[in-house]
């Protein structure tokens, strides 16, 4: 059964960002006063980034970072000290600027062999993130939607990993055809929460398709997000949300 996602529209992205941050901020104070670790997969591109500056200006300091263990949704396979690295970004904008035990940071090693990458940080998931229905289970998954209606690295022509029983795979880009690690379709709707953030008019048209369900959407990446049984949330600022 198709859940229908938890939706939500803000005035302009600093607000949106805002608001992700201190609802991050209570989620992890909830588990610290339980004792409990908090699961993070961090998405990629430019989008998270105004979301992690806005988390160090408020929340830098008032967060039990060792509360926390991050994770990647996927990675461009090129070192992590290259431009276009999605743990680069996430380092530069929020890891860098924390006190946190580096073994609670599991980043994607981008600069190894695709395939074996994809294995090894496989078991790593498996050695410290709790299996629920036979999946790793993530307290949350940060994602964005590419203008094709991708996540994390799941591409309109590789709707094949949301099938797929392993934890992590090697995709493509279909134009740049760089290999990309990724998180597989049946570990991200394992998720507690899914939380797509999206900013820009030039994503209003592909969020309209995929919350209005058209049938372009049934093939679309972002439109097969479901999950088993936590929740789905959409963040969108005024601009991308202006089809709706």
């Amino acid at each position: 059964m198709l859940m229908k996602p938890f939706v939500r529209t803000f005035k302009s992205k600093e607000i949106l960002a805002e608001t992700f941050a201190k609802e991050l901020f209570e989620k992890i104070e909830k588990y610290s006063h339980l004792n409990k670790i908090f699961n993070i997969a961090l998405s990629g591109g430019n989008t998270p980034n105004l979301l992690y500056s806005a988390i160090c200006e408020k929340y830098r300091d008032a967060i039990n970072w060792n509360t926390v263990h991050f994770y990647w949704s996927d990675e461009r396979c090129v070192p992590p000290t290259d431009l276009q690295s999605n743990f680069a970004s996430s380092y530069h904008f929020l890891l860098k600027n924390i006190i946190i035990d580096i073994s609670h940071i599991h980043r994607i090693k981008g600069e190894d062999e695709s395939k074996k990458e994809a294995i090894r940080y496989s078991n790593e998931i498996l050695e410290n993130v709790k299996i629920v229905n036979d999946f790793p289970f993530f307290d949350l998954i940060m994602l964005g939607v590419g203008t094709d209606g991708h996540v994390a690295s799941i591409f309109p022509d590789r709707l094949n990993l949301f099938e797929s029983n392993k934890i992590c795979e090697v995709s493509v880009h279909p134009q740049t055809k760089q290999n990309r690690i990724t998180l597989t379709g049946k570990v991200l709707n394992n998720a507690g929460i899914i939380a797509i953030i999206v900013f820009g008019i030039e994503k209003a048209e592909i969020v309209a398709d995929i919350l209005n369900e058209t049938e372009m959407s049934k093939n679309l990446p972002a439109g097969l997000l479901n999950p088993v049984k936590g929740k789905l949330e959409w963040f969108l600022d005024k601009e991308a949300s202006k089809l709706l």
